[in-house]
């Protein structure tokens, strides 16, 4: 990336909220004995803060809770570093309770930058497991995976790794298959070569499946279009219900911009409602590109 667009990202962007008019009055808040994710709370580890050309963090969740969905956010880079792992743990029959993630750059960057890991954690919920699905191994320029839950099952989070990119492949989508009145059942992952690269990769998906959860649905807000070098935009559950996990999509990138900020909101002691994507430019691109943030929600 040049210096010139390194530059012109020294003034931090406004975040702009936009709610989805399909979700307007939809949903009355539950009463307390019908939440269907008791517990929900929202951690974040963070790593060191240097010049290393590798990070890596894990977010944990307390004793006696379940990971539910994960997040991350690049801190410091503005798109000079790209997310290579964002892996769930747990399995086939065990569920998960931590999510890591690791950022390399994309190309040579001087300044200190950091990671940090969000993970969306509960108290234990029926039937969660991880399911994973990998791509083929080879040099093609563009690998697309489906993780797909166990017939029966919903997907509440995801995630993904990338094999022998090294910072030379950039995820593009995240995109469950929900909509604002069914629930999602697989995630679609998709990933770009940032810049040329003979070597041969591989692109793994990582879908977080439960028991159907009451209400579960996914709402969906796409950003303003145009050729920006920093787009944001934020998914918002209905009224009523609470976030349990999420998605995104970058539109018309193909590879040049990277996902700097995948994160929902709240805290130790509050559950999220919203999930905040945003990213940049990886070099100039010059043409107009616009992403959106999937939110996965449930009854409060």
């Amino acid at each position: 990336m040049s210096d010139q667009t390194r530059f012109r990202r020294l003034g931090a962007p406004a975040l702009v909220f936009v709610l989805a008019g399909a979700f307007v009055g939809v949903v009355a808040p539950a009463s307390p004995a019908s939440a269907a994710v008791p517990g929900l709370m929202r951690i974040s580890a963070t790593s060191t803060l240097t010049s290393n050309n590798f990070q890596s963090v894990t977010a944990v969740c307390p004793v006696g809770k379940v990971l539910l969905s994960g997040g991350y956010e690049i801190v410091g880079a503005s798109g000079e570093v790209t997310v290579d792992d964002f892996r769930p743990n747990g399995g086939p029959t065990t569920a998960p309770t931590a999510v890591t993630v690791g950022a390399y750059e994309v190309d040579e960057y001087p300044d200190a930058w950091m990671v940090q890991a969000f993970a969306v954690c509960a108290d234990p919920v029926a039937g969660l497991v991880r399911v994973a699905t990998s791509s083929t191994y080879d040099s093609f320029d563009v690998h697309e995976v489906t993780a797909s839950c166990p017939t029966g099952k919903v997907l509440t989070g995801s995630g993904f790794e990338l094999q022998e990119a090294i910072g030379n492949a950039v995820v593009d989508d995240v995109r469950p298959n929900g909509t604002s009145v069914t629930a999602p059942t697989r995630v679609d992952v998709q990933a770009y070569e940032a810049d040329p690269f003979t070597g041969p990769w591989s692109l793994t998906a990582y879908a977080i499946c439960a028991n159907p959860l009451p209400g579960l649905v996914q709402a969906t807000v796409t950003s303003t279009v145009s050729s920006d070098d920093y787009r944001t935009v934020a998914g918002v559950c209905p009224i009523g219900k609470v976030l349990v996990g999420g998605g995104f999509e970058l539109r018309n990138a193909f590879g040049s911009v990277v996902m700097d900020d995948f994160t929902p909101n709240g805290g130790p002691a509050t559950g999220p409602t919203v999930v905040i994507v945003g990213a940049y430019e990886e070099d100039p691109l010059g043409t107009d590109w616009y992403l959106r943030s999937h939110a996965i929600c449930a009854t409060m």
